[in-house]
């Protein structure tokens, strides 16, 4: 019998497909620093900031001291664009995700959150109009782990008292989550409604896994 269902945040409950991009390209842009000097930083950056180690803050002050290029006001105009490209995020959800996530709530289904997330996502989850929806939200910056560390999956069980086969796990398959949550012992389903195909995105239909083409559909494996 299914008593919680677990989602991932990023192209599953929103997208960032749908607001304008400010990642290592834009930024590198607005700090008017050469790319191939800015993304080697900003990408060897990425685990430490996923895992609470670096905050947004502090990795940008550190890429702009080194290219020479740093000043407080540039510094905090390219961190606040970024909390809003990220706040815009939310602006744009798939029409069935808040009724799935009512009707979830109404079925007396617990909810959970895993997400592999920065400093400045994580605020923004927390502030966001989702995350009262969450009776569990396991972030990795927050958590000092990230998927698929099976160890942040055992902790969001352990928040909700269930057991894995008690679960969904509903996520767009990016970080080996899904691989990572069958392998527990829960359903693994792959959304795939916000799936851009033909993009740069990373993330494919996964053979293997059943797809949901649909929020809704997620209510038919209850």
């Amino acid at each position: 019998m299914i008593k919680a269902v677990i989602f991932d945040m990023f192209e599953t409950l929103i997208t960032h497909y749908q607001s304008p991009f400010y990642f290592g390209s834009q930024i590198a842009a607005d700090a008017g620093i050469p790319e191939d000097k800015f993304q080697p930083l900003w990408q060897q950056s990425e685990t430490d900031r996923s895992i609470g180690k670096a905050s947004l803050e502090d990795t940008l002050a550190l890429i702009l001291r080194e290219n020479q290029c740093y000043s407080e006001n540039l510094l905090n105009e390219i961190i606040q664009k970024r909390i809003e490209t990220k706040r815009d995020c939310f602006r744009h959800l798939h029409p069935e995700i808040i009724p799935m996530l009512s009707q979830l709530k109404e079925n007396g289904i617990l909810i959970g959150l895993i997400s592999n997330c920065f400093s400045e996502e994580t605020a923004v989850i927390r502030e966001s109009g989702l995350f009262p929806y969450f009776d569990a939200a396991l972030l990795s910056y927050e958590q000092g782990i990230q998927k698929p560390d099976e160890e942040i999956f055992i902790r969001c069980m352990q928040k909700l008292s269930v057991k894995a086969d008690e679960c969904l796990y509903i996520g767009d398959g990016g970080s080996h989550e899904l691989e990572a949550a069958s392998a527990l012992g829960m359903t693994a389903l792959q959304a795939v409604w916000y799936l851009q195909e033909g993009t740069r995105s990373p993330v494919r239909r996964r053979p293997g896994f059943h797809q949901l083409e649909q929020p809704l559909a997620v209510l038919s494996y209850l």
